[in-house]
């Protein structure tokens, strides 16, 4: 029993080191976001793969070279004779047809180096260009994705803020419904209430007590998917430095979506890379000019080169036909050019009808927070009255309660709807970033 006592306070004292409460500010928090949350590092990974495609595409500007050593030993009697002539040891006995039909075996080691130099490559010029508008896209695309973040970011931040809110509603709550639970078993003993009335007090206590821990729930879920934002520690809770307040606005519903977004400008500089690739495979029909050059030498021994010679000259080449493979290829990325052009008028259409929603939905908030304003208002009055007429003996017991609860309800719908205010307001923004 001793043993078991020691262990629940030890893990006790440990959990209230794990769950320690870290003030923190929106700005730490999108700062650590951009320091260290998984999607974004992802989205940077895709540009950094983009970027590795483009360099790929310096291959048609930039020479290709190689070097090989090769050994052979052979008996063979045109690889003897030009291993001899390659090594310039052929000699007039060489010449013996006897030598020349049946030789000795030779040995050659041979060292090569080979340059290619493409001169005029059209399709790998469109390859370049698509390649490089994939690029830009994915870089347009990281720049969206950090902004999706923030917004996610401000909607996090605002929950764990109306989570601090509500709880700090309750608990207020939660003291006038203790207070007045006193009051009623006081006057249930002095025989002024009955037995029914202190039960509606006891319910209405164990219901905040509820609502309560729903809403300290609420603090943990939102101090966790903060935390997972910015990748750190699940086990701390987070408290916001300031408190929800409605956010300021000028002319949230007046704007339009823009086709300077980065998603939008994304999806068209795809567009384009799909442009590009059809004109490379358009291109792939015209010839091309590569030049080249070899360095060779050539000894019996490893690793030397006794004998050395060059070769360089230039190619022009023309596959005329490839069983209309390139008839096919050229049929499909025109087919993809084409696809992706539909798609790009398709996501317009949906993001401006998603801008229509959310600014529908932000002057919905606003009309909803003047109301939920004025009944707030009226609710304290009203609880404030009823409070004074209570303790003066002219209330009943239900009325007061009644008025409790209607004005903590009020007090979580205001809260709530101001939430409501501000997220809409700020995906408006979003939606309309540029």
């Amino acid at each position: 029993m001793k043993y078991k006592l020691i262990g629940l306070l030890l893990f006790g004292f440990y959990s209230a080191l794990a769950q320690e409460t870290i003030s923190v500010s929106k700005e730490e928090v999108l700062t650590k976001v951009k320091e260290n949350n998984n999607t974004l590092k992802i989205a940077q990974q895709d540009v950094l793969s983009a970027k590795g495609d483009y360099n790929q595409t310096n291959a048609i500007l930039l020479p290709n070279i190689s070097v090989s050593h090769t050994a052979i030993a052979t008996t063979n009697p045109l690889m003897a004779f030009g291993s001899k002539l390659n090594q310039e040891i052929l000699t007039a006995a060489d010449f013996n047809p006897d030598l020349l039909n049946d030789p000795s075996q030779i040995e050659d080691y041979s060292t090569r180096i080979e340059i290619q130099q493409p001169l005029i490559n059209f399709d790998g010029i469109y390859q370049r260009k698509a390649a490089k508008a994939k690029l830009t896209a994915s870089e347009l695309q990281s720049g969206r994705t950090e902004d999706y973040l923030a917004l996610e970011v401000e909607k996090a931040y605002m929950q764990l803020q109306l989570a601090y809110k509500t709880v700090a509603v309750l608990e207020k709550a939660q003291e006038t419904a203790l207070e007045n639970k006193r009051i009623a078993n006081n006057s249930y003993k002095q025989g002024y209430l009955q037995k029914s009335d202190v039960l509606s007090v006891e319910v209405r206590v164990t219901e905040i007590d509820n609502q309560l821990q729903y809403a300290k729930s609420n603090i943990l879920n939102a101090s966790n998917y903060l935390s997972v934002l910015m990748n750190a520690d699940e086990n701390d809770i987070l408290k916001p430095s300031d408190s929800l307040s409605i956010t300021n606005y000028a002319t949230a519903t007046a704007v339009n979506l823009s086709e300077n977004r980065k998603d939008i400008l994304a999806m068209n500089l795809a567009s384009e890379a799909y442009r590009q690739m059809h004109k490379a495979d358009q291109m792939a029909f015209l010839p091309r000019l590569n030049a080249f050059g070899t360095y060779e030498l050539h000894d019996d021994e490893i690793f030397q080169g006794q004998a050395q010679g060059y070769l360089f000259g230039a190619e022009l080449k023309w596959n005329l036909f490839e069983g209309s493979k390139r008839f096919g290829k050229s049929q499909k990325s025109k087919a993809e050019y084409d696809k992706s052009k539909l798609q790009l008028e398709q996501y317009k259409s949906e993001s401006q009808l998603e801008l229509n929603k959310a600014k529908r939905g932000f002057e919905d908030a606003q009309n909803k927070l003047k109301l939920t304003k004025l009944a707030l208002d009226q609710s304290e009055e009203s609880l404030r009255i009823r409070t004074n007429r209570f303790e003066q003996g002219l209330e009943k017991t239900t009325d007061l309660l009644m008025s409790e609860t209607q004005y903590s309800q009020k007090q979580l719908e205001y809260y709530a709807t101001i939430f409501q205010h501000n997220y809409a307001l700020a995906y408006v923004q979003f939606l309309t970033k540029e």
